[in-house]
């Protein structure tokens, strides 16, 4: 699918999401919305991102206690599949490759130049860096100025609640999301 030059509205608490499937970055097919479990939809940057992956390791260090508050996480970069393999951290969730960023778009993620300008995504970017897990090897072809965003999905398909990030480091944690869902 090509990508469209249409860029949706972000969503906003209360919108309903139309049902989609798509394969994951080690090929097995995920739903949204997840008819059993609340989804967390995770939109990050790019492969590589030491933001990003600072992040997610947060989400990875706390997987069981996530998903036994009944938290699907589904994590989606702007990226190819063979990109993404390599990094530990994203074999924990439901991964969705999106180099085209046709979910982007459905759901209002866009980019921003101030995306690398705050201190808090320079402090993140240094830390994420010096932790990493997985290559040093980065995609920022697939767009450095990404900016994040987090939704949390009903398994009806209605947004719960959803934050779009200002800046690279701008998303919820997972005591946020923990709390969110309930």
């Amino acid at each position: 699918m090509a990508r469209s030059n249409r860029v949706a509205p972000p969503r906003k608490p209360g919108d309903r999401i139309d049902a989609v499937q798509r394969a994951t970055i080690d090929g097995r097919p995920v739903s949204l919305p997840d008819p059993e479990r609340m989804v967390h939809l995770q939109f990050r940057r790019f492969a590589g991102c030491p933001i990003c992956n600072l992040h997610l390791r947060s989400f990875a260090d706390r997987a069981e206690e996530v998903a036994a508050a009944g938290v699907h996480e589904i994590v989606v970069f702007h990226s190819a599949a063979d990109k993404l393999t390599p990094f530990p951290d994203l074999q924990r969730f439901d991964t969705i490759a999106d180099p085209q960023r046709e979910l982007y778009d459905a759901f209002g993620v866009r980019s921003s130049i101030r995306s690398e300008l705050s201190p808090r995504a320079l402090s993140a970017g240094m830390r994420g860096l010096v932790g990493r897990r997985g290559p040093l090897a980065m995609d920022m072809r697939a767009g450095i100025l990404g900016l994040p965003a987090d939704l949390l999905i009903t398994p009806d398909g209605t947004v719960a609640d959803c934050h779009y990030g200002t800046h690279a480091s701008d998303q919820w944690t997972v005591d946020e999301v923990l709390q969110r869902a309930h």
